[in-house]
């Protein structure tokens, strides 16, 4: 994929390095030229000193044939003109934007962007694993972000029924993975739960 990295933070630098590791190619934007040495000598995309919203800047960064983009500033407001600009002028099929405050989010789902806040998942992230010491997964969809919980089953809970079980306020339970690796869906009907069991429950966060 031909993918715009607009802003070179930590975030950004981190992503643009990322997905380049994965096979595609990056370009990166950001106002200040010396952010770019965060991505270090291995970096090979292209990168476009500028102001992160205007059209010449981000045509040199090529966006009129990128697949996807990802505004991720330290600044809320330019991550919505850029997300804006991306969308409305480009049609760039995929548009992700970072907000920093959570307060936000309906100004970004108001003008259809999809949005990632870490505000919401750190703290998500944390409260978990301070209060279950669970293991968890993130899943996007449209302006939402889903986080998949995964829970050992407890020795006491062997042989209970999954309708049966009391989970923590906000999640709703997924399935099971049975220690062969096989998951079972309990939409339909209740499980048995077996030793080795680890419940998969999901929540939104974002």
């Amino acid at each position: 994929m031909n993918i715009v990295v607009v802003g070179c933070g930590k975030v950004g630098s981190s992503l643009a390095k990322k997905l380049q590791r994965d096979g595609h190619d990056v370009a990166v934007v950001d106002e200040v030229e010396e952010r770019f040495e965060r991505l270090g000598e291995s970096f090979d995309g292209i990168t476009v000193a500028g102001v992160p919203f205007d059209e010449e800047v981000l045509k040199a960064a090529g966006i009129e044939g990128c697949d996807a983009l990802a505004a991720v500033t330290q600044d809320d407001n330019i991550n919505i003109m850029v997300g804006q600009v991306a969308r409305e002028l480009f049609s760039v099929p995929t548009v992700i934007t970072r907000i920093y405050d959570p307060a936000r989010k309906d100004v970004f789902v108001h003008f259809g962007l999809h949005t990632v806040c870490p505000t919401n998942l750190t703290v998500d992230a944390i409260t978990q694993s301070l209060t279950t010491g669970a293991a968890r997964q993130y899943a996007t969809f449209g302006s939402t972000t889903l986080s998949y919980v995964y829970l050992p089953v407890e020795p006491g809970q062997v042989g209970r029924q999954t309708d049966c079980l009391s989970l923590q306020a906000g999640l709703q339970l997924l399935g099971v993975l049975h220690g062969d690796t096989t998951m079972e869906l309990c939409c339909r009907n209740p499980i048995a739960l077996r030793p080795g069991d680890t419940l998969i429950a999901v929540k939104i966060v974002d």
